[in-house]
């Protein structure tokens, strides 16, 4: 589907956007709200991440940064018993009400990353799709070590970030960027991006990007206590989405959009 181009000039995108990620997913969250693919990485990054996150039945799974509920709802669908957190409390209102609607057995909690507590070694795995673009490097690693501590031994941790090469390869444009202006790979780092992610029905959805280099990444992970080597998954477009759509997924073919991790705890 084509893109409006009234809706695509990025100098009017983010006048009113807050820079604070809970107030931003508080003003959003209506926006976010689906049962189906919509929004780009819902194609792109989330199907891929639960292909990662297999087996899932009976096991129980965290989903940290939960949103609105979308990937707690596959995880469950998968045979997972699910529990969702997200520092929004408009998000976890919006699956909460999913939930009432359409019971699945997803508890959802309000709690942040850093300090959500489920209980030493309790859980099976973490999931973590696109919430530490909105954290700094500091704040990540502390979520990490405490995934870490939340994690059963042999228990696995799962997240997808934006890629961290995106950003700085591509002009503010749809249906996917971040407005880096003239900034550099590392000088960048630690520094707070706006940005905008397209729906196939032309909609928008407000976006952020802390930037972190790879090595922010992997130091983490190890900080954390993960001594295993990660799997590392780079997600991009591929040919079956530009068949299927042109318009849309073909501006953004062949350019690393995001990166899965998997991690085991030992």
């Amino acid at each position: 589907m084509a893109l409006d181009p009234l809706r695509c000039n990025p100098g009017q995108l983010h006048m009113n956007m807050p820079t604070d990620a809970r107030a931003l997913y508080d003003q959003t969250a209506a926006n976010w709200s689906r049962h189906q693919p919509s929004s780009l990485s819902d194609y792109t990054a989330r199907p891929q991440l639960m292909a990662l996150c297999e087996p899932l039945a009976d096991r129980l799974v965290l989903d940290l940064g939960c949103g609105e509920g979308y990937c707690s709802r596959m995880l469950r669908q998968r045979g997972a018993q699910v529990v969702g957190l997200d520092i929004s409390e408009r998000m976890i209102e919006l699956a909460r009400l999913a939930e009432r609607t359409q019971p699945l057995g997803i508890r959802y909690e309000k709690a942040d990353a850093v300090t959500a507590d489920l209980g030493d070694a309790s859980v099976d795995l973490v999931v973590a799709v696109f919430l530490f673009n909105y954290l700094n490097v500091t704040q990540m690693h502390r979520a990490m070590a405490n995934v870490h501590r939340m994690l059963k031994p042999g228990g696995q941790f799962v997240f997808a970030v934006p890629h961290p090469a995106f950003a700085f390869m591509r002009e503010p444009a749809p249906p996917f960027y971040f407005d880096i202006g003239s900034a550099g790979y590392f000088s960048a780092r630690n520094s707070m991006f706006s940005g905008r992610i397209w729906k196939r029905d032309g909609g928008a959805l407000d976006v952020q990007l802390v930037h972190k280099t790879l090595q922010d990444y992997f130091e983490g992970l190890s900080e954390a206590g993960f001594a295993a080597m990660p799997t590392v998954t780079e997600l991009a477009v591929t040919r079956e989405m530009v068949d299927m759509d042109k318009d849309f997924f073909g501006p953004l073919f062949d350019l690393p959009l995001h990166m899965a991790v998997k991690v085991v705890r030992a």
